[in-house]
């Protein structure tokens, strides 16, 4: 008899009591079968009571496009999902650095973000037992916190057999600013301005999801020209990014014709950010309910032109990229993933499109206006370097091509709507296809209508094992072009 679980819709609130609550071997072989059979585990979280806690999971089947979302009561420990989902890995060992409940035969308890909790002593973030190889032609190699440049803090310790990599660890945390317990009870104004820097390059996707996540609980619908606003300002957030990729990676290969073309056209496109709300990040532009700024004829034809401008100058510096010979030479063949790695570890967003998994939020769980205007969604084959710069050229070409149609057919309307209050014991599931991937946030009201439970899932959560593991049996001299290929975030991971 199939395990019950609860049928969610992206962006649309339910009641608490309609989640299902099953016995902990039931929800721990529902867990496991259905990650075996192909579906991905978006989040596994835990809400902490008095005596019993309630752990929640959450599906995707993307074949499908349907969300499935179940729940069982722990106590102080549970047996541990990991052996066999390895999915849950990660999510137990936050579980348990949070909360203190241990999740029992658990492989590996490090710490995730070190927060200063009984169950992580540590007094020095980045105190950790890292995996050691053992073997007298072995050596360490340690990389970071403090890096080069005006960069994040990681720390990245490779064990070497002369120049080849066995092993990467990554150990972050360094920046664990507290969001998800500061949302519950901060203002209003405060909770927009603290999703607008979650991950900074990511404002409009994490913001989004957030707004969306207040107008699903509140029940508001959101004006037609609003959500084209929306996703103008979130593709043009997309094209800045991989623009400025595709120029990290070829400034990392020592080809600066690329590199310093996307460098400047990066800019081109966020000061067309800029002209829609002042901002080149679009810092203030999304409300729960709408945007703040409109679009006008004059702006859109303006926008229309820049854009234009700014496609034929990337299309032309790309076009010479994969032209080159050389080029080609160094991406082939560098930093592979297979398919069935990606889906068993379930990574996201342009990392799991380029081993070839078909997810992207904005074809399996649209919101609008992506349910009416499809945008095609690009897979590559080999998961290495090639494939993941290949992905997000054709991203690049898609993205511009919708951009042109929103501006061309502004929806008449408002761009507000107003936001009611957040109705008691309610819960949402909000996804955004951010540049980097799937973001998801959860949100739970309380018996008093206000927030008492939010979870944060930035694509960097899922996929920074996938830069250790595409570095096995790599020269270490692969490290730099590896990592920005997938350029993932430091502060999206520590939260």
């Amino acid at each position: 008899m199939p395990t019950p679980c609860l049928i969610v819709h992206n962006g649309q609130a339910f009641a608490l009591a309609d989640v299902p609550c099953i016995p902990e071997e039931a929800f721990r072989t529902w867990i496991c079968a259905s990650t075996t059979a192909g579906m991905r585990m978006i989040a596994l979280w835990c809400v902490q009571g008095k005596d019993r806690s309630m752990l929640y999971g959450l599906l995707a089947h993307d074949k499908n496009q349907s969300l499935r979302l179940c729940s069982c009561l722990v106590g102080q420990e549970y047996p541990a999902l990991t052996p066999e989902c390895t999915q849950a890995h990660l999510f137990e060992r936050e579980i348990f650095e949070e909360l203190g409940i241990m999740p029992k035969d658990h492989p590996w308890l490090k710490p995730v973000r070190f927060p200063q909790t009984s169950h992580h002593p540590q007094k020095t973030i980045g105190e950790m037992d890292f995996f050691q190889i053992k073997g007298e032609e072995i050596h360490e190699v340690g990389v970071g916190p403090v890096h080069a440049g005006v960069i994040e803090p990681g720390h990245f310790r490779f064990q070497c057999q002369g120049e080849k990599v066995k092993h990467l660890e990554i150990s972050l945390g360094y920046q664990h600013r507290g969001i998800e317990q500061t949302l519950c009870t901060a203002t209003a104004s405060m909770r927009r301005h603290l999703m607008e820097v979650a991950s900074g390059d990511t404002t409009v996707g994490h913001t989004w999801a957030y707004c969306q996540s207040m107008e699903g609980l509140g029940g508001c619908k959101v004006p037609p020209r609003a959500q084209a606003i929306r996703a103008i300002a979130l593709e043009l957030e997309r094209l800045a990014c991989h623009i400025g990729d595709m120029g990290a990676i070829s400034g990392d290969i020592g080809f600066l014709p690329t590199s310093s073309f996307c460098g400047r056209i990066r800019g081109d496109v966020l000061n067309m950010t800029a002209t829609i709300c002042g901002n080149r990040f679009s810092r203030g532009l999304l409300r729960p309910g709408g945007v703040a700024y409109d679009i006008d004829q004059s702006m859109a034809e303006n926008l229309l032109l820049r854009l234009d401008k700014a496609w034929k100058e990337t299309d032309g510096a790309l076009q010479l990229f994969w032209d080159t010979p050389s080029v080609l030479g160094r991406l082939e063949h560098t930093g592979m993933i297979s398919l069935e790695t990606a889906l068993d570890l379930g990574f996201v967003g342009p990392v799991a499109r380029a081993c070839g998994l078909k997810q992207d939020v904005r074809q399996n769980f649209p919101s609008p206006p992506y349910d009416a205007h499809t945008i095609p969604l690009v897979t590559g084959k080999l998961g290495g370097v090639f494939d993941r710069a290949k992905v997000r050229t054709k991203e690049i070409n898609h993205s511009v091509a919708f951009i042109r149609e929103m501006l061309t057919r502004l929806p008449k309307s408002s761009i507000m709507a107003p936001m009611p209050s957040l109705p008691a014991k309610r819960m949402v599931v909000s996804l955004t296809e951010g540049w980097r991937g799937e973001i998801c946030h959860i949100a739970q009201t309380g018996p008093e209508g206000t927030l008492a439970h939010y979870k944060i899932i930035d694509p960097s959560f899922h996929n920074w094992f996938a830069v250790a593991y595409c570095l096995r049996d790599e020269g270490i001299s692969d490290f730099p072009l590896c990592n920005k290929s997938f350029n993932l975030s430091y502060c999206g991971f520590d939260l």
